[in-house]
């Protein structure tokens, strides 16, 4: 099996304090995700970054639930510090418009031609955009594995039942050691 790793929403508008939707992150998260990611460059395993941004301006149905926000070329839709593709090896970007990396994007093309059939999912909001992308790879016939320590939500009880969730309905909710054994 060929896994990958895809990291949802490491951005400037929920992780650097003067984001527009900033929350204090448990100990450690930002850190696991890192290493996530560390280990996947290190050995070579495709890295997916998705990102949520949108137009200014324009029509987004995203807006019907949500004020706008991550507006293209703002410092909310940047990436957070180290976070995001290095320009270089197996990484690419995934720009989405809805909480799912998958709805309206390439992304199961993508990683069914590059013969993906595992994902490693960590990120924000786990409750929100982890859920809807581990439902939507689910859907598209990949095997899902949640990194629970590598995942993050403002709603600390919504975040618990939607891993419960996750674990019974969708895929796997493994720890940093067993995602680490997969990614290398």
């Amino acid at each position: 099996m060929t896994a990958a790793l895809l990291s949802v929403d490491m951005q400037n508008s929920f992780l650097h304090p003067e984001g527009e939707n900033y929350y204090p992150q448990p100990e450690g998260f930002v850190d696991n995700v890192a290493l996530l990611l560390n280990a996947a460059r290190s050995k070579g395993s495709l890295v997916v970054h998705t990102i949520d941004r949108h137009r200014r301006g324009f029509t987004d149905f995203e807006s019907k639930r949500l004020p706008p926000h991550c507006l293209n070329d703002e410092f909310n839709a940047e990436y957070f510090n180290e976070f995001g593709p290095l320009g270089r090896g197996n990484e690419i970007e995934i720009v989405k418009r809805r909480y799912s990396a998958f709805f309206a994007t390439e992304l199961s093309l993508f990683l069914n031609e590059q013969s993906v059939d595992k994902v490693v999912i960590c990120g924000l909001k786990t409750n929100v955009c982890v859920r809807a992308t581990v439902q939507d790879a689910f859907a598209y016939g990949f095997n899902v594995h949640v990194v629970r320590e590598a995942t993050s939500s403002n709603r600390a009880q919504l975040a618990e039942s939607s891993l419960e969730d996750i674990d019974r309905y969708f895929g796997r909710v493994i720890s940093m050691e067993q995602a680490l054994d997969l990614l290398t």
